[in-house]
């Protein structure tokens, strides 16, 4: 009996110690999640239709979001190439060139960017930070501070920051999904370095893709004035809440021609959580290469319409070929949605979580066909 007691005495005394250190650490039992704050913006009711509906002045929309717009500034050096021929002795000593050392030399440019949240969560354009050494923000309060790249993604050409500083400003975002052609809207950001800058004009069209400009494309174009510096601002609504991140312009001088390119809310911020969540962009995969289904080919395999893929190649054991997909069968629908062209229809794909099931529907051999698909993660670039 008073060895039992012995031990009982430094079992409670360890119950109660551990129970202590619960109540002051609540923390050490639970899992670290990074939790992004993202003001969302309340709905609002459509202006009334008529002639004198519009608001004479955008200063209050202005005003919301421009705090929240800053400028970057990016620092990249430039070492010089290796060059056999000329590293050959003979070659320096015929012209002469044996005592021009190359020199390093630094690049500069510039961008916009926008702040997502007050934790210091920024997003640009990729292309704004792409190979940079340094990267510089300045705030429209006149704060200047250095960036740290929390991740990048080439094939939608965005790229998230983060800068440690406090009460920083953040815009709220809308659902770019309820955007309407016609839609009033305003560019913000540092064209040409010149500083902080306002355009005004409308969403001209939504959904544009096939341009070539990234993998990923669902642009929203607007003719509001975006130069050489705007990349990485905002495109916001007449409330000044954000819609989209300005993105490219087409040009045949360089300059603003009406017809501007901006990446969408919804895009923007789905990129920026999977980026800080899982250090990638997480995309649905089924493993097909696909070539479009000209009338020539529509032909050749019998069809009246020219409307699907054709399956060009599998990669084997990725979803499509474990669901039995094969080289030759023509893609016509995802989901009971009728596929249009490549980049839609791998667009749409993408959109998936891996492990979900998606429908395709084909034809193989003249015969229609419906296959499950369970959706897989599209490897990265370095993984293909």
């Amino acid at each position: 009996m008073r060895k039992s007691s012995y031990l009982i005495w430094p079992i409670i005394t360890g119950v109660l110690a551990a129970l202590v250190i619960l109540q002051l650490f609540p923390d050490l039992l639970s899992p670290t999640i990074t939790t992004v704050e993202i003001r969302e913006a309340q709905p609002r009711p459509a202006a009334p239709a008529g002639p004198d509906s519009g608001p004479v002045s955008y200063a209050s929309a202005v005003e919301t979001a421009a705090p929240a717009v800053v400028n970057i500034y990016t620092r990249t050096l430039i070492k010089p190439r290796e060059n056999s021929l000329r590293d050959d002795p003979v070659f320096r000593n015929f012209f002469g060139s044996g005592n021009r050392p190359q020199r390093e030399r630094i690049e500069s440019s510039l961008g916009s960017g926008v702040i997502l949240s007050a934790q210091g969560y920024i997003v640009t354009n990729n292309h704004v930070i792409a190979n940079a050494d340094s990267v510089l923000v300045a705030l429209r309060d006149g704060r200047e501070t250095q960036a740290q790249v929390i991740g990048t993604d080439p094939e939608t050409d965005l790229a998230i920051l983060k800068i440690q500083l406090p009460d920083l400003p953040s815009i709220s975002l809308t659902s770019s999904e309820a955007l309407r052609v016609g839609d009033v809207v305003l560019a913000i950001g540092n064209p040409f370095g010149v500083g902080q800058t306002v355009t005004m004009g409308i969403i001209s069209a939504t959904g544009r893709n096939s341009l070539g400009l990234n993998t990923y494309e669902d642009f929203i174009q607007t003719d509001a004035a975006i130069n050489p510096g705007n990349s990485g601002g905002a495109l916001v609504d007449a409330y000044g809440n954000l819609i989209g991140i300005n993105s490219a312009i087409f040009s045949k001088s360089g300059g603003s021609q009406g017809i501007g390119f901006a990446i969408p809310s919804n895009l923007a911020r789905q990129v920026m959580q999977d980026l800080i969540e899982h250090q990638r962009v997480i995309r649905g995969w089924i493993g097909v290469e696909v070539q479009e289904l000209t009338p020539r080919l529509a032909e050749s395999f019998g069809l009246d319409s020219a409307q699907g893929l054709v399956i060009a190649g599998i990669f084997r054991n990725g979803p499509a070929h474990l669901a039995g997909l094969q080289p030759g069968d023509i893609m016509t629908a995802i989901n009971g949605d009728l596929i249009s062209n490549s980049r839609t229809s791998m667009s749409r794909i993408a959109t998936f979580k891996p492990g979900q099931t998606a429908s395709i529907d084909i034809l193989r051999n003249g015969t229609a066909m419906q296959l499950k698909v369970e959706i897989g993660e599209r490897p990265q670039e370095s993984e293909r």
